[in-house]
């Protein structure tokens, strides 16, 4: 019996997937805990547009990364934090840091976990950073970080 599975089900397949199964399995299993339907003609039409609307979307979002990625590209934002002697700062630079400035000085909303940064900084100067908007999609952005 073909089934359209609307929940993950461990060990036979994610939700969408449509599935081959026991026909018992499908009548006293999937079907009344509802993980389950019976993959009728309507229920595959119904199946194949979501696909194609969930394909769409993520089209448009990797578009949209790919131009925010190139306005990205060669900026240097510049960060401010109280320095001691010798260009140590007290406390240190991170990603939220990083985000607000972005915010602040150019207008661009970014997710602070979008950008990469190994350690966070504790010295004055300027490093190149990597910022990751979507899976294959990044850009190279240059933090400035400056005594107040």
């Amino acid at each position: 019996m073909k089934v359209v599975l609307l929940a993950d089900v461990k060990n036979l397949g994610k939700k969408g997937d449509v599935v081959e199964v026991a026909q018992g399995y499908a009548r006293n299993y999937l079907l009344p805990r509802g993980l389950a339907t019976e993959a009728t003609e309507g229920m595959m039409k119904q199946l194949a547009q979501r696909q194609a609307t969930a394909v769409r979307k993520r089209q448009q979002e990797e578009e949209r990364a790919k131009a925010l990625a190139a306005r990205l590209n060669g900026l240097t934002v510049k960060v401010y934090g109280k320095a001691g002697e010798g260009g140590k700062l007290f406390g240190s630079i991170n990603n939220k840091d990083i985000a607000e400035a972005l915010q602040k000085e150019y207008g661009i909303e970014i997710d602070k976990r979008k950008i990469i940064l190994k350690e966070p900084i504790k010295q004055l100067g300027t490093y190149p950073l990597q910022v990751r908007l979507y899976p294959l999609v990044e850009a190279q952005l240059k933090v400035s970080v400056l005594a107040e």
